[in-house]
């Protein structure tokens, strides 16, 4: 089972590290084509937000790419043996780019807007232009329940009681 559960967590793992792969290879000085696709959106976020918090640090596009291929490639190395941090950390990256590329808060007020957040709210449904590969979008379940079988796994353990030594 050990061998069949590395197995999976590799083809698991190499979603996040072949996009990471590919984000590093094309980053150039700018962030590349990954850093022009995700501008618009994060600046559209960012004008929802400002009002309720405190205004973003100024930024460059590039060094939030780094950021986002540097959560994929360490966590997708860490997952690969069996780490929480790995499993963390790519869940982490998921929570911050899936609510900025699936921009549904952007149609408030309009008819569309059920349909988008349902979409959004039931199986991370993205559309086909976006940079996530299709495979991550059952990836926060599957990371979630990763997540939750090596903490039961861990109680599991700390509950069996320990052998007495018999004398005679």
């Amino acid at each position: 089972m050990g061998f069949v559960a590395f197995v999976g967590r590799v083809l698991f793992a190499s979603i996040f590290l072949l996009s990471a792969v590919q984000e590093f290879r094309e980053f150039g000085v700018d962030g590349g084509p990954a850093a022009k696709a995700f501008q618009p959106k994060f600046d559209q976020l960012s004008k929802h937000l400002h009002p309720f918090s405190f205004p973003l640090l100024s930024y460059q596009m590039k060094h939030i790419i780094a950021g986002t291929v540097a959560l994929k490639g360490l966590g997708g190395l860490l997952f690969i043996f069996g780490s929480t941090l790995g499993a963390s950390l790519l869940a982490i990256y998921l929570a911050l780019v899936t609510p900025i590329l699936n921009d549904f808060y952007n149609h408030l007020d309009k008819p569309e807007f059920s349909q988008l957040f349902l979409k959004f709210t039931q199986d991370f449904r993205m559309k086909s232009s976006d940079s996530l590969s299709l495979a991550e979008h059952g990836s926060v379940r599957a990371l979630l329940f990763f997540l939750g079988m090596k903490d039961s796994s861990v109680k599991r353990a700390s509950k069996k009681k320990p052998t007495k030594v018999k004398t005679v």
